[in-house]
């Protein structure tokens, strides 16, 4: 049971994740935290954080490693091929309709029209992890004492480094846990 339920889960992720894998994150959160309760919301975290630093589009990785967590290798197999099973077949039929009626002034306007909802899914993904990083929550935190101050100064320094001297995103990353390690460890 806990097979198709992986399976009919990861289906529907794949089926609306459209914009990619950030923009499953909400989808996945949904799937995983909120309606099955397979995994808690701290514990999505790490996923998560796994899944963008490991090879590979994140949705994929987070459905392998949510389906190596509910129900060891078999899960991971039935997930990871449930989230990429609606868009091997989107992509076909996407690219045979494209392809053909590409000039179509219909199939130009629905594109245009997808992208605003795409940086919402993004948005959306980010802000859920921003919060989860920072309080700890899914909402702004009611007292500054809520506040984890030593992710959020570690945030500031990834985000000025990644927007003003164009750093490698691997390196930040490395130099953000990094930091972790030391401060969480110092402080």
């Amino acid at each position: 049971m806990i097979y198709l339920q992986l399976l009919w889960s990861f289906i529907q992720i794949g089926l609306f994740s459209i914009g990619g894998g950030y923009a499953a994150m909400p989808l996945i959160q949904h799937q995983v935290v909120d309606l099955h309760q397979w995994l808690t919301m701290g514990q999505f975290a790490d996923i998560i954080t796994i899944a963008e630093m490991t090879p590979g589009p994140i949705a994929i990785n987070s459905a392998t490693f949510v389906g190596t967590q509910v129900a060891g290798l078999a899960g991971a197999i039935v997930a990871t091929f449930g989230c990429i099973l609606p868009s091997c077949i989107i992509v076909l039929a996407l690219a045979y309709v494209y392809y053909r009626y590409r000039e179509l002034k219909m199939i130009q306007g629905v594109l245009k029209g997808l992208r605003p909802a795409v940086v919402a899914m993004i948005a959306s993904a980010g802000l859920t992890i921003l919060f989860l990083a920072l309080w700890g929550g899914d909402a702004f935190p009611t007292a500054l004492s809520d506040v984890d101050f030593i992710a959020a100064g570690i945030f500031v320094v990834a985000l000025v480094v990644l927007r003003i001297w164009k750093l490698n995103p691997i390196l930040v990353m490395s130099g953000a846990g990094l930091a972790g390690v030391v401060l969480y460890q110092v402080l």
